[in-house]
């Protein structure tokens, strides 16, 4: 069981650049681009979502700073 790209013989490098280029554009094609809307409406939820969580990570680091320095420093 052998695919097409296998079966076939092995072609210059030029060649298989400018097949490759034929299938990129191809590609690009078939792609559904966001409206105008859509792309303001994600731009927002992923700087909401990176703010929330780097907010978390700050405040999971204080917390981890204040129980394993400060705390394990009263310790000893």
């Amino acid at each position: 069981m052998t695919t097409d790209a296998l079966a076939s013989p092995r072609q210059s490098w030029p060649v298989r650049v400018v097949g490759f280029l034929r299938d990129v554009r191809v590609e690009l094609r078939k792609i559904t681009w966001p409206t105008w809307d859509e792309l303001k409406k994600a731009t927002v939820v992923i700087i909401i979502f990176v703010s929330a969580l780097g907010a978390f990570i700050g405040l999971m680091d204080s917390l981890l700073q204040l129980v394993f320095v400060t705390g394990v420093a009263k310790l000893f």
